[in-house]
């Protein structure tokens, strides 16, 4: 890959002199979805696949970005003085960010660079292509330019980035995962306190395996913002009667006592999601310590349950894909992943069922929707490198 790479660089930017190459995987969410900016718990792990970048610096103060998955758009091209919030739509977006919060946040870049990215992380799925980019790039940033950060401190800036400059309200999690993931291991972390421990996927016989519904409907990122503003309405309303910072430090029975509190039944809905899915998130780390595969799954499946009807952000062709892996016995847990209306379920599957699960699930999807599902069987990898 990083001879491929180089090429690919040498052909756009004339040389490879000074050229490096580095890595940041996407990442799959077990279970925990849509409370990390609730400052509850979540339960993600690291990919093989992610984002790669080659880069070196430039002369000037010009940030110079190619993608190879989108070779028709040409060389973006913008002086890292005229780095403004919300300047672009496009994918250079994630990129110029990061170099943007960088400077905003004090440290010193003196140079632009030229930057070639390559993603074999399927886009829209769900898996965190967006953290993964910004990941590289703040990778990139320390290396190129001295800088003296951990792998913590640059899944903040990215989301930072993420929040401030492209204009999407994520929590921390993707961001985490991508830049703090361990090979074989899901991370489980507090996102409150950003408190982490690394947890083994001990799954006995069975495996992760992901189906990408090939399906990302437009309204992703509007109604994302709209269910964080929910939870925020949600969370001011019960401090009228408890004093919290954020909804995931109520347990289940401290909410059913302050619920009534919340008089929007939506916003009500949504704060349920969350609380029940952080004690959910809890319960499954105990669970795979324990290596109780059954508890695991049926946690997943009432997540994705409440993701469905409490929060809303699931979508039919998803709800297909889950309904159908439900009929199978070899299935021990499906729920969507990711920030919904789209994107891909995760499963847990018997590894002597995996054959039959591509085929039933591949069969029943097109047959439903007319769509060919991507199924990818998937062990959990490690965080940024340098290749």
């Amino acid at each position: 890959m990083k001879e491929r790479l180089l090429s690919w660089f040498s052909e756009i930017f004339g040389d490879t002199n000074n050229t490096e190459v580095y890595f940041a995987p996407g990442r799959v969410n077990l279970i925990g979805e849509h409370t990390d900016y609730n400052g509850g718990h979540v339960f993600p792990c690291a990919l093989s696949v992610g984002i790669y970048a080659a880069a070196s610096k430039r002369e000037d103060d010009l940030l110079c970005m190619y993608s190879a998955n989108y070779p028709d758009a040409g060389i973006a091209k913008v002086p890292l003085s005229l780095l403004a919030p919300k300047r672009t739509l496009d994918w250079c977006g994630y990129v110029e960010g990061v170099f943007h919060t960088f400077r905003k946040n004090g440290y010193s870049i003196d140079c632009g660079m030229n930057i070639l990215i390559y993603g074999d992380i399927p886009e829209g799925a769900g898996l965190s292509s967006s953290a993964a980019l910004e990941v590289v790039t703040g990778v990139l940033i320390r290396d190129f330019y001295g800088i003296d950060i951990s792998n913590t401190d640059i899944a903040i800036l990215g989301k930072e980035a993420e929040n401030n400059y492209v204009g999407t309200s994520c929590g921390i999690m993707d961001q985490f995962a991508s830049a703090m993931g361990k090979k074989d291991n899901a991370i489980f972390l507090d996102t409150n306190t950003l408190d982490y421990e690394y947890a083994p996927i001990k799954l006995s016989d069975a495996s992760i395996v992901i189906v990408n519904s090939k399906v990302k409907h437009s309204l992703v990122s509007s109604q994302y913002n709209i269910r964080r503003k929910e939870c925020e309405s949600a969370l001011e309303c019960i401090r009228a009667g408890y004093d919290i910072d954020a909804l995931c430090e109520l347990n289940v029975d401290e909410y059913e006592q302050y619920s009534e509190l919340i008089l929007d039944d939506v916003c009500r809905r949504r704060a349920k999601h969350a609380i029940y899915e952080n004690e959910r998130t809890i319960r499954a780390k105990e669970a795979l310590n324990n290596n109780d595969i059954c508890l695991f799954g049926r946690l997943m499946n009432e997540s994705h349950d409440s993701l469905r009807d409490d929060y809303e952000v699931s979508c039919e062709e998803i709800d297909v894909l889950v309904n159908l892996s439900r009929e199978l016995p070899a299935v021990f847990g499906s729920r969507i992943t990711g920030g919904g209306f789209g994107g891909c379920t995760v499963n847990i599957v018997a590894n002597d069922g995996i054959g039959s699960f591509k085929e039933y699930i591949s069969n029943g999807y097109f047959k439903a929707t007319g769509i060919e599902p991507e199924i990818y069987v998937v062990t959990p990898g490690c965080g940024p490198y340098k290749l």
